[in-house]
């Protein structure tokens, strides 16, 4: 079965709060001292806790979710901020051609566990340039494809196929037939194989970045996400400078990279 987190929303919500509050936001301001009231775009804001975290230090958020479960369930958890004019939620296409005359320019747009569901990404990073304020940043967090569960496997209702690691790397024909094997439903078994299209290493990530005319203004590898102190009581552990800076070979051994970019 699917781990109990992917299940309990709630629970999911204050791990990605308290995740976003005691790592991704002292990432973001090692280089980058976000204005005080600043506006913050979550692109895929899901259940809303990432975007809660930003809130609680002062920030005004935004919030865009297109999937119709996550959204009702991000506007309940972070109904007070809203009522308190302190928060909005969207389900707007961020391609919609009114996307910015309708929401603005952030100091900071926010893109956490979501670049790897994307199936255009350098349209996605060329379009990001226009939600930008002068000096604004965008953070990225998400696991490079060839990593041990870079296939969000964890998904999977079969316990053996939610805790096998690397397996989403055969080809696709063998990777389907396993899924049906151990009893996943057509949902979840779509739902992977779209990952596994989507998937993305940290190379191409920083290909792309410096295609769309991006520099890199932070960056941290992780060998145990931070995520996974929330999620398995792991304490958070970098990335080895000797595995790190070895490319594609880095991408089985790093869980996690977060990444701050600005426009050049």
């Amino acid at each position: 079965m699917a781990y109990h987190f992917h299940k309990d929303r709630k629970l999911y919500f204050e791990h990605q709060r308290q995740n976003c509050l005691n790592y991704v936001i002292p990432f973001v301001r090692k280089k980058y001292d976000i204005p005080a009231g600043g506006r913050v775009l979550e692109i895929g804001c899901g259940e809303g806790g990432v975007l809660q975290a930003f809130i609680d230090e002062g920030f005004e958020g935004v919030g865009v979710e297109l999937s119709e479960g996550k959204f009702e369930q991000a506007s309940e958890n972070l109904e007070e901020a809203i009522k308190a004019g302190r928060a909005s939620l969207s389900r707007k296409n961020i391609y919609d051609a009114d996307f910015e005359n309708e929401l603005g320019k952030f100091d900071l747009v926010v893109l956490k566990d979501v670049i790897e569901h994307i199936h255009d990404q350098p349209k996605l990073m060329q379009e990001m340039h226009k939600l930008l304020k002068p000096n604004g940043h965008i953070f990225f967090g998400f696991p490079p494809w060839q990593m041990p569960f870079g296939g969000h496997q964890q998904i999977a209702n079969n316990k053996l196929l939610s805790k096998l690691p690397f397996y989403h790397l055969l080809p696709y024909s063998i990777y389907k037939t396993i899924l049906r094997a151990g009893g996943e439903s057509q949902a979840i078994i779509d739902d992977l194989v779209e990952i596994k299209d989507t998937g993305i290493s940290l190379e191409r990530f920083e290909r792309i970045s410096k295609a769309a005319n991006y520099e890199i203004a932070n960056k941290t590898l992780f060998l145990i996400n931070p995520i996974y102190k929330y999620k398995f009581g792991l304490e958070p552990r970098e990335q080895l400078p000797l595995i790190g800076n070895i490319p594609w070979i880095r991408n089985y051994y790093t869980t996690c990279g977060f990444y701050l970019l600005k426009s050049k």
